[in-house]
């Protein structure tokens, strides 16, 4: 790897040989629906709690990426993924019976991207093969960090839906590849992990407007880094800022940096829902959302030649339970993979 400012830029990009986003009921009903790779009518999955669900939702988005990579839980190296749960017991309870090296991540919304720097990092490295996901659940979430399901409390425009959904890519060591996996892989070019940005937003409900500082700080960092404009990307995916966030994504983007990035830019949380049918505010949240997005859509439509160069920039909010009752702020965090066919 080379490093230039924030961003480390590798010489021996890693591959991403295999995905795989799997989506709940009400994901499978929005824009995207066709595209996921599985979307489960059962949103209990046939388990006794909504937690169990999760880990089985992301149990499956796993064995279907390692499938369609061609490779067996026993030659994983790591496999990285994280979720919104406490101690990522979603991710925990997904893994346990699969006999691959597990490293736990939190990076709330933000950990698909998280879990691809570091996958990237770790073969760059060395590793032949490593595993990066994410996952989250609508009912599980919401009884952690809001009210009961049966309370019905009312949103504000800003809120956003938690995503019922799971991803997961397989990314392997490009000197170790398969020939006949060399055709549909998709390089990682660059990675760049983020700087926690805390702007004083308390609001539980409005967390496009925590994560946007964090969005708008990575991708300036990242296209000084790398001496590139908006224009050298077919698109600069963020996820998941929902319309809220995305239009103060573009303002703090102008004001500070005078980048203008809307003709290239997409949200993962207003592209998986119709937001004028689905009634779900100001879009998609959780780290399902981009997480299902990014290894389904985007990832077919770079392999098909549609996208060539995407600059991938997942952002969370970073609150618990815990420092919302205590009154503090929503620090956001936002890391960014650099994709090319």
């Amino acid at each position: 790897m080379k490093k230039i400012g924030k961003t480390y830029i590798f010489e021996l990009p890693p591959l991403i040989i295999g995905s795989a986003g799997v989506a709940g009921k009400k994901e499978g009903e929005g824009p995207l629906g066709d595209d996921f790779d599985m979307v489960f009518e059962d949103t209990t999955m046939g388990q006794d709690s909504f937690e169990l669900a999760e880990s089985a939702m992301l149990h499956d988005a796993i064995i279907r990426a390692l499938e369609s990579a061609n490779v067996s839980p026993k030659d994983v190296d790591f496999v990285m993924t994280g979720d919104l749960l406490d101690q990522c017991t979603g991710s925990c309870f997904a893994l346990k019976d699969l006999e691959m090296p597990f490293i736990g991540m939190y990076g709330a919304c933000s950990t698909m991207a998280l879990t691809l720097c570091n996958s990237a990092m770790l073969v760059s490295a060395g590793a032949n093969i490593c595993v990066a996901g994410a996952s989250s659940h609508f009912a599980s979430s919401e009884r952690q960090f809001r009210y009961p399901l049966e309370y019905g409390g009312q949103r504000p425009p800003t809120a956003q839906w938690t995503v019922t959904g799971a991803g997961c890519a397989v990314v392997q060591n490009q000197r170790n590849i398969d020939p006949e996996n060399l055709q549909n892989a998709v390089k990682i070019s660059a990675v760049h992990i983020g700087t926690i940005t805390d702007l004083g937003i308390k609001d539980a409900n409005n967390m496009g407007a925590a994560m946007a500082p964090a969005a708008a700080r990575t991708i300036a960092d990242f296209l000084h880094d790398t001496q590139t404009k908006p224009e050298d990307y077919d698109l600069i995916l963020t996820g998941d800022l929902g319309l809220t966030g995305s239009k103060l994504l573009f303002e703090l983007l102008q004001e500070d940096s005078e980048i203008d990035i809307e003709t290239q830019h997409k949200d993962c949380g207003t592209m998986i829902f119709n937001l004028a049918e689905q009634d779900v505010n100001s879009g998609g949240s959780g780290c399902g959302c981009s997480a299902s997005v990014f290894c389904s859509h985007i990832m077919k439509n770079i392999k098909n030649g549609t996208l060539k160069k995407v600059l991938f920039v997942a952002t969370g909010a970073l609150m618990s339970p815990t420092s919302t009752k205590q009154g503090q702020s929503i620090p956001g965090i936002a890391h960014a993979v650099l994709l090319e066919k």
